[in-house]
């Protein structure tokens, strides 16, 4: 269930985290170009994270005994 948990929680990461890199790159000229860009990339990437826990805790749950 935990496993679970974890891939529901990447899910809407995946889809923010590019919305938000793709607003950064349409406002260029803004003062928060570089920080909104950081954000949006940090939310990738703690959209993966929570989708190797996921699948390594559903992996374990099925092989580990």
């Amino acid at each position: 269930m935990r496993g679970i948990r974890y891939l529901t929680g990447a899910l809407p990461l995946f889809f923010i985290g590019p919305v938000v890199i793709h607003s950064s790159f349409v406002n260029k000229n803004n003062v928060l170009f570089i920080p909104v860009l950081i954000f949006g990339a940090l939310l990738c990437l703690f959209g993966m994270w929570l989708m190797f826990l996921g699948i390594r805790t559903i992996m374990k749950s099925m092989f580990d005994k």
